[in-house]
C-alpha cells in the first residue's frame, strides 16, 4: 500500500477532495477520445503518457453501454494488467457505472478498495459519445488514492527516500539497544560483586546505586530507541500534522522525564545513607524534572489549540 496509512489518506481525501475530483476530471478528459473504445494501441499509449506525469494513475479499461468491460486493464506502463484481464466482466453493479450512467459526462467516485491492486483508490470516468451525441460507451480510469494525494501535497520527492531514512533510523536504534546491551551487563557484573561478602559495609550500602543506575540508564536508553523505532520506522508518521510531531515531542521528553526522575530520587536516597553532599544536585535534579513538565504541558496545550485553530480556518 501507499506510504500512508489508511486513516491519514481518508482524511486527507477529505481536505482535498474539491482539488482531486477536479484534478482528475481534467486528466481523463485531457485523453478523452472515441478511438479508446476500439484500438488497444490508443488505449495503451494514452496510459503511458499519462503515468509520465502522474505517477498515481493505476489501470485504464473502457465498458460499452451495458457496463460490460470492452478491454483489458491496462497498466501505467501502458500494458495489460498481470493478473486479472478483466475483459468481459460484467461492472454493471459497480458504483463507478452507476455513477456515470446517473451522473454527467464526467463522475468521480468515493475510495474504495481496488479488487485489482488491494490498494484504495478511486475511479474517475468519462462517456464519449460519437457527433450526433449518442453515447458509445465508457472510459474508466483508476488512481490510487494515497500517492495522489502525496502528488496533490507536493510529497511525491521526499517519500522517496522514506526508506533510506528508515534504514538510518533502524541501525541508529541497534546502536542504541547495543548500549543497552553493554548497561546491562554492567549492572549484573556490579550485583554479582555485591556477593562478595569481605566488601566493607559502606560499599554494602552504595554499590546497590551503581547497579540502579546502571539499570536505570539502560532503561532510558532502551525508551528512546524504543520510541524512536515506533514512531520513525514502524508506525506511519504524518509530517503535516501538528499532532504527529507533538506526539513524538511529548514521547521523547517523556522518557527524559523518567529517566531524570529516577536519578534525582536515587541521589536523594544516597544522601539519606550519609552522601549530603548529593543533595543539592539532587535537588536541582527534580526542579529540572518539574520544568521540563511543566514546559511540555504549555507545549502539549498551545500546540493543540493552535491545530484547533488551523482546522477550523480550513474548514
Amino acid at each position: 500500500m501507499s506510504a500512508m496509512s489508511y486513516i491519514s489518506i481518508i482524511e486527507r481525501y477529505h481536505e482535498y477532495q474539491a482539488a482531486l475530483q477536479e484534478l482528475l476530471a481534467s486528466i481523463i478528459t485531457g485523453i478523452a477520445e472515441e478511438r479508446l473504445l476500439t484500438n488497444a494501441e490508443a488505449r495503451s499509449k494514452s496510459m503511458h503518457d499519462l503515468a509520465e506525469h502522474y505517477p498515481f494513475v493505476n489501470l485504464l479499461y473502457t465498458l460499452d453501454l451495458d457496463g460490460i468491460q470492452t478491454s483489458a486493464n491496462i497498466t501505467s506502463s501502458g500494458k495489460p494488467f498481470a493478473g486479472d484481464q478483466g475483459m468481459g466482466k460484467d461492472r454493471s453493479q459497480r458504483p463507478y457505472y452507476r455513477l456515470a450512467q446517473a451522473g454527467g459526462a464526467v463522475v468521480v467516485t468515493e475510495p474504495y478498495l481496488s479488487s485489482a491492486s488491494r490498494r484504495l483508490c478511486v475511479s474517475t470516468v468519462i462517456k464519449l459519445s460519437d457527433t450526433q451525441q449518442r453515447v458509445k460507451g465508457y472510459v474508466v480510469l483508476d488512481i490510487d488514492l494515497g500517492e495522489a494525494i502525496e502528488f496533490l501535497m507536493g510529497d511525491t520527492g521526499r517519500r522517496r527516500f522514506v526508506p533510506f531514512f528508515k534504514m538510518v533510523y533502524v541501525f541508529i536504534v541497534a546502536g542504541l539497544f547495543t548500549v543497552v546491551v553493554a548497561l546491562l551487563h554492567s549492572a549484573f557484573t556490579e550485583v554479582v560483586a555485591l556477593i562478595d561478602a569481605e566488601r566493607q559495609s559502606r560499599d554494602l550500602q552504595l554499590k546497590p546505586f551503581g547497579v540502579i543506575i546502571f539499570i536505570t540508564l539502560a532503561l532510558a536508553v532502551f525508551d528512546l530507541g524504543k520510541t524512536t523505532l515506533e514512531e520513525e520506522v514502524l508506525m506511519h508518521k504524518d509530517i503535516f500534522r501538528h499532532s504527529s510531531t507533538r506526539r513524538t515531542i511529548t514521547r521523547f521528553i517523556a522518557a527524559i522525564l523518567i529517566a531524570v526522575s529516577i536519578e534525582a530520587l536515587l541521589l536523594m536516597f544516597k544522601s539519606a545513607l550519609g552522601d549530603g553532599h548529593e543533595l543539592v544536585p539532587a535537588v536541582w535534579m527534580m526542579l529540572g524534572a518539574v520544568g521540563l513538565l511543566t514546559g511540555l504541558g504549555v507545549y502539549v496545550f498551545l500546540g493543540a489549540k493552535a491545530e484547533a485553530i488551523l482546522l477550523s480556518a480550513r474548514k
